[in-house]
């Protein structure tokens, strides 16, 4: 008897083969496919097969590999050698649609959103550089919304090496629109390359709402106080930030968890924060307000909560600490701390241009007046947005990189 009611048992998901479940996911479209990881945890892993996603990501993402003609078309159109790393990656893909989000990576604030994609060689041949200041530099990425790129130097040239990655950061204090100074990346394709896709597949990149986040974690960046958890990742933001005058952009993502064996009474909110900001030279800062970000979250057993701010310094690199106050929701009147695990943030080499190298005395000197002037009138009023002057110009400045219109602004100072 037991042995028929085996037999007569009704099939469940659980307990159907491995093949034919695949077989079925292979029809689905990305977002069903994507919709299933949360059904079951079999489903979860059947939906991570690799072979499910390749053909999705040939369709939406990723255009087939260039033919060797079109690459010495390209060589012959730009005048240059392409690097044979870069040509090597090509054959096999021809860069990605200009489509959000895009495959480089993403950063979202509350007034700002960043997403590169990587460019196909025709239009990355579209973008070479013959100016000076970019001259013989070929654009990797694009970002639709901002404009920024990542580019390549295909030839030695203004001070930069050859194969060098970087980011352009135009001087904002020379009247010459050559002197553009450069935040490096890599020193070839491949470098830059493998470098990002690493972060990715290890997990060093959070993957957030289907999108390739470039935030940085440091495994120590971690502080526990009693049953809540406290970690930081940060991501310096190039299109935000300048050389001449200092100005670097930093973004941080604070994950607050409070573990799931807490007992029920320890629920709490989060009433305030206190930071302790220090610079490169040794100057601290002392910040103190209520809630993060505008809110106040509840932690429960099991619960987590995430947000993003972001700061700035005047020197290269800096750190934060600090703690957060919070109360019981069932001792209201019982209020205790949360250490905020120490963070550092430090931007990426970065080369001054040429131009700015080869001023004479007197046109360095005037220039260092304004800076420090320009500075004076930074320190004042560090919050404020751009006016609508000085936003266009530098729609015109950034114009003139890439030949996009494109809308850049100074993001406020948060913590």
């Amino acid at each position: 008897m037991a042995a028929m009611e085996t037999e007569t048992a009704p099939l469940t998901l659980e307990s159907l083969p491995t093949d034919p479940l695949l077989l079925i996911l292979s029809f689905l479209d990305y977002r069903d496919l994507i919709n299933c990881c949360y059904v079951s945890r079999r489903l979860s892993q059947l939906s991570s097969h690799d072979p499910l996603w390749r053909r999705h990501c040939k369709k939406y993402w990723l255009i087939s590999g260039a033919r060797e003609e079109d690459l010495d078309a390209v060589e012959a159109q730009i005048g240059c050698k392409l690097p044979d790393d870069y040509r090597c990656s090509y054959r096999i893909h021809n860069g990605q649609k200009l489509v959000v989000p895009g495959l480089l990576g993403s950063m979202a604030l509350s007034n700002h959103y960043r997403s590169e994609d990587l460019l196909d060689v025709d239009t990355a041949a579209g973008g070479f550089q013959q100016r000076q200041g970019l001259k013989y530099c070929l654009p990797l990425t694009f970002c639709i919304h901002t404009g920024l790129s990542q580019y390549i130097a295909v030839e030695a040239a203004e001070g930069r090496n050859k194969n060098e990655v970087f980011y352009q950061c135009p001087d904002q204090m020379a009247r010459n629109p050559a002197a553009i100074d450069m935040f490096i990346i890599g020193a070839t394709f491949t470098d830059w390359f493998t470098s990002y896709v690493n972060n990715v597949v290890s997990g060093g990149f959070p993957i957030i709402r289907d999108q390739i986040f470039r935030y940085v974690h440091d495994p120590e960046c971690i502080a526990t106080t009693g049953d809540i958890t406290v970690s930081v990742s940060t991501s310096f933001l190039p299109e935000l930030s300048s050389v001449h005058p200092p100005h670097y952009f930093f973004t941080y993502r604070i994950r607050i968890e409070m573990s799931k064996d807490a007992l029920p009474e320890k629920a709490c909110q989060l009433d305030s924060r206190y930071w302790r900001i220090t610079n490169a030279k040794g100057d601290v800062e002392e910040v103190q307000g209520p809630g993060v970000v505008g809110e106040f979250p509840i932690i429960s057993p099991g619960r987590v909560y995430e947000y993003t701010s972001c700061t700035t310094f005047s020197t290269t690199s800096g750190y934060m600490e600090g703690y957060y106050t919070f109360h019981f929701l069932y001792f209201k009147d019982k209020i205790f701390n949360v250490a905020i695990p120490r963070f550092h943030m430090a931007c990426p080499t970065f080369r001054v241009s040429i131009a700015r190298l080869e001023m004479g005395p007197d046109e360095y000197e005037e220039m260092e007046e304004e800076e420090e002037e320009e500075e004076e009138e930074d320190e004042d009023d560090d919050s404020a947005d751009m006016d609508e002057s000085d936003e266009e110009d530098e729609e015109e400045r950034r114009r003139r990189v890439f030949d996009v219109p494109i809308r850049r602004r100074r993001c406020s100072r948060l913590f």
